[in-house]
């Protein structure tokens, strides 16, 4: 079943580490709220299907959204596309947002899950981020939520933060779990370039993110999360049972999805497209019912290589027998003959013709994927 991702370009203010494309001013929401309706008609036919499971607003900080503007384009939506009756329905939210008013508002909407980007429990951390909420609004805001009736919630971590002891990440994971929260993704904080992250580090104002540290969190979170009988699906992301996240899991096992918005990006098997990264450009563009994007027509090589890269990071592993009838027994060779040396060193385990990361491997997957790729 196909998804739909939609780029919300705005944020209050700018997370230093943050290389996603967004603007700090909202002078042109309007403005951009009519090309994105105008958007969801131009590209009605892409997925060549009306059938619709997911539906995921991401940014940016898509909860700066009213509800008014929400509907309008849930309007449009429900104008070219099934939506699903059981679809989930996801909106990114920064705590700040959650307050008790917007939390009803949004109540009233079709939106069924809740991505609360909280990424640490203690304010340090938090000022050190550049953060727009506090540690208690952290709390709140996920309390509100379920107070209100949202029981999908999956709130976001961040570990290998510069000066993130051991014993406060601890605490962040434990905060976590007392949320009693069904859904948490942890990400490893990365120095994207031209990010102000990137500039504090090279100017000395913040230390480099140590990778001995960030190693040694990533397996006290994998132990935390197995005793709280949390599933480690993919890579950064952790379930309840049975509690993945439908649309990012669409991504990982190659479905396709339509991506509208600035930056936003599209893949309907064959192809890849991207919108063009500048909310003013966008905008005309639409207005003169076009749509600026880039196109990548995928060979067989890419597409075999995005399989593994994404397939490799998740707990269904990647097929063999899949490898050889998608793409040929040239693959299927290719990658038995490259993985061997992984399997030697127990980061890799192969099950019933399928790969598997071990914990060891989980470490070095971007590593282990290159070099499973053929080029």
């Amino acid at each position: 079943m196909a998804g739909i991702y939609i780029h919300i370009p705005f944020c209050k203010q700018a997370c230093n580490y943050c290389d996603f494309h967004f603007s700090t001013s909202l002078k042109n929401k309007e403005a951009f709220l009519n090309a994105l309706n105008k958007e969801i008609e131009l590209q009605k036919d892409y997925l060549l299907t009306k059938k619709i499971s997911t539906v995921y607003f991401g940014g940016g900080t898509p909860s700066l959204l009213e509800q008014t503007e929400l509907m309008r384009i849930f309007d449009s939506l429900n104008k070219y596309y099934e939506i699903d009756s059981d679809a989930e329905i996801t909106l990114e939210a920064n705590p700040d947002d959650l307050t008790k008013n917007k939390i009803k508002e949004l109540r009233s909407t079709p939106i069924n899950r809740f991505s609360i980007g909280i990424q640490s429990f203690y304010d340090e951390d938090l000022k050190l981020m550049n953060r727009a909420h506090n540690s208690q609004e952290a709390i709140s805001g996920v309390k509100g939520a379920q107070d209100a009736g949202f029981e999908n919630i999956t709130i976001d971590l961040i570990y290998g933060i510069p000066g993130l002891t051991e014993h406060r990440w601890r605490n962040n994971l434990q905060n976590a779990f007392l949320l009693d929260v069904k859904h948490i993704s942890a990400y490893c904080l990365t120095v994207e370039p031209k990010t102000v992250l990137a500039h504090q580090v090279k100017t000395g104002i913040i230390k480099n993110v140590d990778e001995l540290q960030s190693s040694e969190q990533f397996e006290i979170m994998l132990e935390a999360m197995k005793k709280n009988n949390f599933v480690q699906y993919e890579i950064s992301n952790f379930c309840k049972e049975g509690q993945y996240s439908r649309h990012n899991s669409n991504y990982w096992l190659k479905e396709k999805y339509l991506g509208l918005g600035p930056s936003a990006h599209s893949f309907n098997g064959e192809s890849r497209q991207w919108n063009i990264s500048n909310n003013a450009l966008y905008i005309k563009s639409l207005e003169n019912n076009t749509l600026d994007f880039e196109l990548e027509q995928l060979n067989i090589e890419q597409r075999y290589n995005e399989y593994i890269l994404t397939s490799l990071r998740t707990m269904w592993g990647s097929d063999l027998e899949r490898i050889g009838s998608d793409f040929g027994n040239e693959f299927k060779e290719h990658c038995l003959k490259e993985v061997k040396k992984y399997i030697e060193t127990a980061d890799i385990t192969i099950e019933t013709n399928t790969l598997f990361l071990t914990d060891k491997g989980k470490l070095i997957a971007d590593k282990i994927a290159s070099d499973l790729f053929k080029v």
